[in-house]
């Protein structure tokens, strides 16, 4: 996995999902993410080439997978990470993932066509990702964000927090409710509260962390993921 250099969150939230597995490893590179935010600054943090560098590296300890562990395609656009694992696969001979492509082959799997939108980032942010996963299908029919740019500061948020704003979009506050929800940022602890969620909503709950794991492990051939991490990634749609 290719992570941003700042996340804290989604190493040890990968090892606490997988806990006592042995049957799959999990390998990690960084590149270097500071800010989010809809400018070419933040974009240049997402260049391809340091990406296929990172690849490179992954590729010398025989992994099965490369993902890019980011949702920047999320507002970016799908199309960049498409191009990428293209040339990931490209360098290294190794299939590749992103965490915005995992998300767009979980709602085409799981048929996700509305959409709860959670994350930590600035209102034109969601703003974005909503337009680009409406291209793709899948409409946002409510969101909630925190207003934050700095990326090391996501993984600060108490997963307490994002509870009663789960709520109000599973009960389709914005006017409808959602076939699922999205924690969309890597770099936030979703995953702690989805078991919690889904049990008082009845709403599936797609956190980043997870949703690329589940890709990476079905793309592997593994096993899939315990149900406490969402229910819809038990599988191997």
């Amino acid at each position: 996995m290719i992570v941003p250099s700042s996340n804290t969150c989604l190493e040890p939230q990968t090892y606490r999902m997988l806990a006592e597995r042995t049957d799959v490893t999990v390998h990690f590179t960084r590149i270097e993410v500071i800010r989010i935010a809809l400018n070419a600054h933040s974009d240049r943090q997402f260049d391809i080439r340091p990406m296929v560098t990172a690849a490179r590296l992954l590729r010398t300890a025989e992994v099965d997978v490369v993902a890019w562990n980011g949702t920047a395609g999320s507002w970016l656009g799908p199309d960049g990470d498409r191009a990428l694992v293209r040339e990931i696969t490209a360098a290294t001979g190794v299939p590749a993932t992103t965490s915005t492509l995992a998300y767009l082959d979980a709602f085409a799997a799981f048929g996700v066509r509305h959409l709860g939108l959670l994350t930590p980032y600035t209102a034109d942010v969601n703003e974005a990702i909503g337009e680009r996963y409406a291209a793709e299908g899948t409409t946002v029919v409510g969101e909630r964000h925190l207003g934050l740019e700095v990326n090391e500061e996501f993984a600060n948020v108490r997963p307490a927090e994002l509870v009663p704003l789960s709520r109000e979009l599973a009960d389709g506050a914005d006017g409808r409710r959602p076939d699922a929800l999205a924690y969309v940022c890597t770099n936030l602890y979703g995953a702690p509260v989805v078991a919690q969620v889904e049990s008082e909503t009845r709403v599936p709950v797609l956190d980043s962390v997870a949703v690329t794991l589940w890709r990476c492990l079905t793309m592997a051939g593994a096993a899939p993921l315990e149900p406490r991490w969402g229910r819809l990634l038990t599988g191997t749609a």
